[in-house]
């Protein structure tokens, strides 16, 4: 199979789909990758690295998506990119359709066959190449949070740890998940007084026999989020239904009944993210303010650790994409249920259900999909 990796043109997106690393599995494996010039130079990623694990450098992405079979990206395909992908090829890289009506419309126009990482699941149940990047969101969201706590950035000027005879920060993280856990784990060891909401009784539980009483864990209700939200200097909004629209848990009432300076740090962003007020940043210009509340919103938060990410996400997504050029995309669907539910896309057809319902639009059962 011959694999296309451009350059990401989201806006400061470093990260790159295959490093030389990568590249050099799927060349042992006996195929050809095409890799667009500079594509991971911001990452100390340059083009000689790849041309000596013999993958072909080429100048431009109009290239790449011309002749290659299979495009592996990382961020969603921006308009431009969409309309250079067509019929049978495929398509492998995040997605995050629910929120984005257009990126759906132009992917269904091209005919492409559009797997998300972000929806392949695992033998537990779990998103295993969502997995690398919540945890670097997760652990970024403390560090991104505890920047805009400090005076230069509008917040309250607190210290997340505090200092002695004086209170620690309070971090309110909604979520228990990956994101939630890593965050949990960041803000304890700045020394925060650290709650994490959730509906889970069992994840609660969990959590609780992995930190003990240095986290406090709250079962998810109304009168809960309110009440933590109200007191808290920092809440990180880290729920997840997969592949779906976040839910709206923080309303615009209470937003703008928290303190002032304040800071919402929204890792759902990606999903429509979890608060009322909440709209999508780029690095460029991570944050906004409204009713006095520092919004941090950025929809490719591990983009600012793009090595770090970029090398975590091939050490995750690695695997799938040799199975995809190994057995060819129909077969290694077919083979593996849990890299078929990364089937969002293919043939003009929507094929995942959460998004179709998000957006109102007819359903295809992927083994419906990929029978025809």
């Amino acid at each position: 199979m011959l694999i296309g990796v451009p350059k990401e043109i989201k806006t400061h997106e470093y990260r790159v789909g295959m490093t030389p690393s990568s590249v050099r599995e799927a060349i042992h494996h006996g195929h050809k990758v095409i890799v667009e010039s500079n594509a991971g130079h911001a990452i100390g990623l340059e083009d000689v690295h790849y041309e000596r694990v013999g993958a072909e450098v080429v100048a431009t992405a109009e290239e790449v998506f011309s002749r290659a079979e299979m495009i592996v990206k990382v961020k969603e395909p921006q308009p431009q990119e969409c309309r250079r992908l067509r019929a049978g090829q495929v398509l492998f890289t995040y997605l995050h359709l629910a929120p984005d009506p257009e990126q759906t419309r132009l992917l269904l126009d091209s005919g492409v066959t559009a797997i998300a990482y972000e929806t392949v699941t695992d033998v537990r149940g779990g998103l295993p190449l969502l997995a690398p990047m919540s945890e670097v969101a997760g652990r970024m969201s403390i560090q991104a949070g505890a920047h805009c706590l400090e005076m230069e950035q509008g917040g309250r000027g607190m210290l997340l740890g505090g200092v002695p005879g004086v209170p620690a920060a309070r971090v309110v993280i909604l979520g228990g998940g990956v994101v939630g856990t890593n965050a949990a784990r960041m803000a304890m060891g700045f020394e925060a007084h650290v709650t994490v909401i959730d509906k889970s009784l069992n994840r609660l539980k969990e959590l609780d026999q992995q930190f003990g009483a240095m986290l406090n864990t709250i079962y998810s209700t109304q009168d809960s989020i309110e009440e933590h939200v109200l007191g808290a200097d920092l809440v990180v909004g880290a729920v997840l239904v997969p592949g779906a629209a976040a839910p709206r848990l923080v309303n615009r009432d209470l937003v703008s009944r928290m303190k002032r300076g304040s800071v919402l740090v929204d890792v759902a962003i990606d999903q429509g993210g979890c608060f009322e007020t909440s709209k999508a940043t780029t690095h460029a210009a991570p944050t906004y303010v409204i009713d006095g509340v520092i919004h941090y919103c950025v929809a490719n938060m591990p983009g600012a650790v793009a090595r770090t990410s970029t090398f975590a996400l091939n050490n995750a997504t690695l695997p799938f994409i040799m199975a995809l050029a190994d057995k060819g995309w129909r077969r290694a669907l077919r083979d593996d249920p849990h890299l078929k539910a990364g089937l969002n896309v293919h043939n003009g057809k929507l094929t995942y259900e959460a998004v179709a319902q998000d957006q109102n639009l007819p359903y295809q059962p992927a083994d419906e999909a990929l029978g025809a």
